[in-house]
């Protein structure tokens, strides 16, 4: 496995550590290609994560692939930004993908994505508390926000069948301890194979907490 601490990982590394066809690395390739073409004129990701871009966010997306079981499952990621994780998961064979970005330039970057490389996916021009809800299966967000604002901000597409995928840095267990107070859950941790200090949390069964009212007599 590819060291935590060097970051440093090339195309042909990747494809040793994640088992991908030749047509899907060139796919990716392109990818990567427009990002940093695009890079030059907005701010799609930290420009201090460019050297390392295929570690930090080709690879650290990739890794869902494989947690998430049916490909055909419609998927929800919020905050998408520059199309993390979900055009990587698309670009690898995930079905029926929904982004939703409310920058403008960030949606035309990723709907080029979609074009040049032919994948699954749709982008949502929105804010995500503005979207007409429909009918997913896995909600995904990466380096977004707290699980707390997460839920509150996809509630309308909650169901009892709904998967979230939260990649999370060290401080996921103060985070959970938090939204505890909110919602219920059922939560697994999988450790990250792209950071040491990072997490993926799977979480199930998640409901709002009822508060019930009291009851007064006159």
């Amino acid at each position: 496995m590819v060291s935590e601490k060097t970051q440093i990982m090339t195309p042909e590394m990747f494809q040793n550590e994640i088992n991908v066809s030749r047509e899907t690395l060139e796919k990716l390739k392109i990818y990567a290609d427009l990002l940093i073409k695009w890079q030059q004129k907005i701010n799609l990701v930290s420009s201090k994560t460019l050297p390392v871009l295929w570690h930090r966010h080709i690879y650290d997306s990739a890794q869902l692939f494989s947690i998430i079981e049916n490909k055909d499952s419609p998927i929800l990621d919020i905050g998408s930004g520059a199309g993390f994780p979900s055009l990587v998961l698309a670009i690898m064979g995930q079905k029926n993908v929904h982004l939703v970005e409310s920058d403008t330039r960030k949606c035309a970057f990723m709907r080029e994505v979609i074009r040049k490389t032919g994948v699954d996916a749709t982008v949502h021009n929105e804010r995500i508390e503005n979207l007409e809800p429909f009918d997913v299966k896995y909600i995904i967000a990466r380096a977004l926000a707290t699980m707390e604002k997460i839920f509150n901000f996809t509630e309308p597409f909650i169901s009892n069948d709904t998967i979230f995928l939260l990649q999370k840095g060290e401080k996921f267990k103060e985070e959970i301890l938090n939204v505890k107070k909110r919602w219920t859950m059922r939560s697994e941790t999988i450790k990250s194979l792209s950071n040491e200090d990072s997490v993926i949390l799977k979480l199930q069964e998640v409901q709002k907490c009822q508060i019930s009212t009291p009851i007064t007599t006159k």
